[in-house]
């Protein structure tokens, strides 16, 4: 298996992995009113969530071994693909019209980012210094975006989606230098960069959770595509990534880039806004990573759990 194949074929998986663990989390946030932190401690089927988002985020890592940042990040948006067939499935629905427009047109633009963005195994890697400047860059915009002002969600979103890219791009300067074994595995240019991925993924969370409060649609469609540009400008400006074909080739990923942006704005649109008080609303189509992201109690449609409770124990229902 080749470089590239390897790459995609691990992006796949994070990507599904992630997918479950929306999908999950949106069940649990639909069957309680309690959302504390000891509650969510307390849940067995919340803690498998973590595990699949723990797995996911490794696939993540082992593909940027193998895979350039131009190609395994523009393939995160495989996660809001995956997740609209799963969370059909559970909870008993046909996927929509705008689902099934919005995934055909991530997947074309995806294909032509792929056959542009393939290549070699990464093999250079971000310098301490240039990773300081990386970091200094990043947190004086996300200062800029995060200060008071008018579209907070929309920047905060902007704000969310730099610092995972660059968490990313960190993230795969220490995995080639870990795994290259030409150095020590706890040299400064690891230790240093290390500690920036834990604070930007950090960051990252946490503007994505302020992104969401005035809304869902247009901020996840943000953050799903300011990650990738945010990681792409580092690897073609500051590692040496190039895309195939020239003028080209590039051209095809401009336009690749461009449609897939496209799709991603469509499914995050498929996303009603909660603004109907009354007790029967239909939330059918409901896109479940939105639902995990509102992190509202009820935001989610109540389905029936698949797991059995105990009378008087306070666990999830069936039904």
């Amino acid at each position: 298996m080749n470089a590239t194949l390897a790459a995609v074929v691990l992006s796949l998986f994070s990507a599904v992995a992630y997918a479950a663990a929306a999908v999950a989390q949106e069940r649990l946030a639909s069957r309680t009113t309690d959302s504390g932190t000891l509650r969510l401690l307390s849940s067995g089927a919340w803690w498998w969530t973590v595990v699949l988002n723990c797995s996911a985020a490794l696939l993540h890592v082992a593909a940027l071994k193998y895979g350039t940042l131009t190609l395994v990040q523009p393939l995160g948006a495989l996660t809001l693909v995956a997740a609209v067939p799963l969370g059909a499935r559970v909870a008993g629905r046909r996927v929509s019209a705008v689902e099934w427009r919005g995934t055909a047109l991530t997947l074309i633009g995806l294909s032509a980012v792929l056959v542009t963005a393939s290549g070699p195994a990464p093999d250079n890697v971000l310098s301490v210094p240039q990773a300081l400047g990386v970091a200094a860059t990043t947190a004086a915009l996300i200062g800029m975006l995060s200060r008071p002002g008018a579209r907070p969600g929309l920047r905060h979103a902007t704000a969310s989606g730099f610092a995972s890219g660059v968490a990313s791009a960190l993230t795969q300067t220490v995995t080639v230098a870990v795994t290259d074994r030409s150095g020590s595995l706890l040299s400064a240019q690891v230790i240093v960069v290390a500690l920036l991925v834990a604070a930007f993924a950090t960051g990252g969370l946490l503007l994505s959770q302020t992104a969401y409060r005035g809304g869902l649609g247009a901020p996840l469609a943000v953050v799903t595509l300011a990650n990738p540009v945010a990681a792409a400008a580092i690897g073609l400006f500051l590692l040496g990534e190039q895309l195939r074909g020239g003028a080209a080739g590039l051209l095809l990923a401009a336009v690749g880039a461009g449609v897939a942006s496209w799709g991603v704005v469509t499914l995050s649109h498929s996303v009603p806004q909660p603004a109907l008080p009354e007790p029967l609303v239909d939330a059918t189509d409901e896109h479940p990573v939105a639902a995990v992201l509102a992190l509202e109690p009820g935001s989610a449609a109540f389905e029936p759990s698949l797991l059995p409770k105990q009378s008087g124990s306070g666990q999830l229902t069936s039904l």
